[in-house]
């Protein structure tokens, strides 16, 4: 092959994978959901909870930057799991205007709901525009507890044995951690719910001991092979996605995000987990 053909092919090899890579980015890894299956074990866990299941939905972001009926299908698929317990951990519009509580409200009709227990916290973006309109946080509130999903905001609920502790959003209004972690017990069987990872390295867990389960990363949406995301919107960015090990008796888990910011995804597939309970 002579030398200029070697170019031509070279450029037009490039350009066709380029394009591929692009059509996936855009068309094909947003809305190739994955269920990720993980144990949870609990300390001090009823017996009558051992093998039940608990499903985290985190970031379904509905509004005007991709297809939402991609989360009302994920919706369908998670519901055929028939989980035990349910917690969404926050963000569930992406917010622009009244449009999104429309939008918002046709999705919720699909909502997915444990057996024993459906539970949730919000994120920024459930708190409108600079995370600072607390009209658009009490209704998005008032839908979420219309569809059966009880609303934790720095509170907690015993749900049959198992103390679900709900902090809320760490950038927004009313980030209040004190209200519910002064009065954690160490020997009820504790998850806490809390959008934000970053509140991890906060002093305000009074001992705590347990899972914590996070979302707003979205893993970066985007992450090269063997590197690291290169944008993430936390301060701490070890709290990418996935298990984390705090080594202080806490387990962080950061859920990839069930929709997007913006409908691109590389080597971040959406997520929607699955714990099992186990006794610690």
């Amino acid at each position: 092959m002579d030398r200029n053909k070697f170019i031509k092919r070279t450029f037009w090899g490039t350009i066709g994978i380029g394009f591929l890579t692009g059509f996936y980015t855009w068309q094909i890894e947003p809305f190739w959901l994955e269920f990720v299956k993980k144990k949870m074990p609990i300390s001090n866990l009823p017996d009558n909870l051992v093998g039940k299941t608990l499903m985290q939905i985190s970031d379904i972001h509905v509004g005007n930057r991709f297809n939402y009926s991609y989360i009302i299908d994920s919706f369908k698929k998670a519901q055929k799991f028939n989980p035990d317990f349910v917690v969404y951990t926050g963000d569930y519009v992406s917010y622009e205007n009244e449009k999104q509580f429309r939008q918002l409200e046709e999705v919720l009709k699909y909502t997915v709901k444990g057996t024993i227990g459906t539970v949730a916290i919000l994120g920024n973006h459930d708190y409108g525009k600079d995370w600072a309109e607390q009209e658009v946080a009490d209704k998005i509130s008032s839908q979420l507890t219309n569809a059966g999903i009880q609303v934790l905001k720095n509170s907690e609920i015993d749900i049959e044995g198992l103390n679900i502790i709900g902090i809320d959003d760490y950038w927004a209004l009313n980030f209040a951690p004190e209200k519910v972690m002064n009065n954690y017990q160490e020997t009820k069987a504790n998850v806490v719910l809390c959008h934000n990872p970053d509140v991890c390295d906060l002093d305000v867990w009074n001992g705590y001991k347990g899972w914590i389960l996070s979302g707003h990363t979205h893993g970066g949406q985007c992450k090269p092979p063997f590197l690291k995301a290169p944008m993430l919107p936390v301060k701490n960015k070890k709290y990418s996605q996935g298990e984390i090990d705090l080594e202080d008796g806490r387990t962080l888990y950061v859920n990839r995000a069930l929709g997007h910011l913006w409908q691109v995804r590389f080597n971040v597939r959406p997520e929607i987990t699955i714990f099992e309970l186990q006794k610690a």
